[in-house]
């Protein structure tokens, strides 16, 4: 099927992406497979490419490029190669739009500039212990000190992916008790320097995918938080939350979708170079019918990840579109890795195969950014039901 959604310029960078994953991240993918994480000094190679910059204004460094399609064609390549960019998609996807959309002018030039070339790596810290998906259940509190120079930040935080790395944390705590009417008020957002005294990192979780993403506990004890780096308004942090949701989710949907796409890139490779009974494994009905199966799901989610994107660009993506996205592409890609790794044998439980990999780091697209149960929620709250 033909795609309209990229033109030259999307290509263009695709040839470049491409060109710097095969010199500068497959070589050394396995050793950071073996340590958990990217090294530190990767994303100032992702800063000079310009990976960070893309949607930044030009005036803090950035090519002011008002659009997701880059993202699209970076979630393509990746899957496609086999690779993560470590901890770098939270970076960009999750915390930069809450940066673009609740920096002050006078936030935004301390806090772009060296956003975009790396110097300054950023996560978001929301899920806590026991909260789970229940973020109006936080527990985390920032009292304002009595003289209003800064809050006086407590609380721990739990599965937060860029967490070893960070620079800087957008932390989503307490600024006032929930009230009877709304238990959502009272949440507030703060950009806190990793530096700070009183902040700590816990451990760095071991998860099942996503190896080379390093995920970490955090803790805050007595942390001062300058007035200057509130982000937004105090007690509105939950609707700020779910304002980016819709952006959020559709990372989700065109990432699992590329992840499935390449599944099928890597079972047609395989099949056709295995043999078993004198013969190559592409020869058989079973595999035919099986990866010409599998295609028919991924041309699907193709068409659903591409018309999210051309929403999310014009400004018209809603929260139920997101979520409908969301699940059909994360459970498509669930179906066509798992068969795609059946195709495989044996070999495709031994992690020195990249369907083995993508099988374990698709696991998790089905539960961050909100559950496949909590996506049919949204879905149905939207049907009338």
């Amino acid at each position: 099927m033909r795609r309209t959604v990229f033109n030259e310029d999307h290509e263009a960078f695709r040839e470049t992406l491409r060109a710097f994953i095969e010199a500068e991240v497959v070589p050394v993918y396995d050793e950071w497979f073996a340590a958990g994480q990217a090294p530190r000094d990767f994303y100032y190679k992702l800063g000079e490419l310009g990976i960070f910059g893309i949607s930044v204004p030009e005036e803090f460094g950035g090519a002011g490029l008002d659009t997701h399609k880059f993202e699209a064609v970076l979630y393509e390549e990746t899957a496609r190669a086999g690779v993560q960019f470590g901890g770098s998609g939270v970076h960009v996807l999750l915390a930069l739009p809450y940066i673009k959309m609740l920096a002050t002018d006078e936030q935004k030039k301390r806090y772009l500039p060296k956003f975009v070339t790396g110097e300054e790596m950023w996560a978001i810290a929301m899920t806590e212990p026991g909260t789970g998906s229940d973020l109006a259940g936080m527990k985390t509190t920032a009292k304002l000190s009595e003289d209003g120079t800064h809050y006086v930040l407590n609380g721990a935080k739990t599965f937060i992916t860029g967490g070893v790395h960070a620079d800087r944390v957008i932390v989503c705590a307490r600024t006032s008790a929930p009230t009877a009417e709304d238990r959502r008020h009272g949440i507030s957002l703060f950009a806190v320097d990793t530096k700070s005294e009183g902040y700590s990192i816990g451990r760095k979780l071991d998860k099942l995918g996503l190896k080379t993403s390093d995920t970490a506990e955090l803790a805050f004890v007595d942390v001062k938080v300058p007035v200057e780096d509130l982000l937004g308004e105090e007690n509105k942090g939950f609707y700020y939350l779910g304002h980016n949701l819709a952006s959020e989710r559709w990372g989700i949907a065109f990432g699992a979708y590329a992840q499935a796409k390449a599944a099928v890139r890597f079972a047609k490779q395989y099949v056709q170079e295995r043999t078993v009974f004198g013969k190559p494994v592409a020869h058989f009905q079973n595999t035919k019918f099986e990866l010409a199966a599998c295609q028919a799901e991924v041309d699907a989610a193709e068409a659903v990840a591409d018309r999210a994107l051309e929403a999310l660009d014009a400004g018209e993506l809603t929260p139920a579109e997101a979520a409908s996205a969301k699940l059909f592409c994360t459970e498509v890609a669930h179906r066509v890795i798992d068969r795609c790794l059946q195709l495989h044998g044996g070999y495709g439980y031994m992690n020195e195969y990249p369907i083995a990999r993508l099988y374990a780091d698709n696991r998790v697209n089905r539960i961050y950014g909100g559950t496949s149960e909590i996506m049919k929620t949204i879905i149905a709250k939207d049907m009338g039901l």
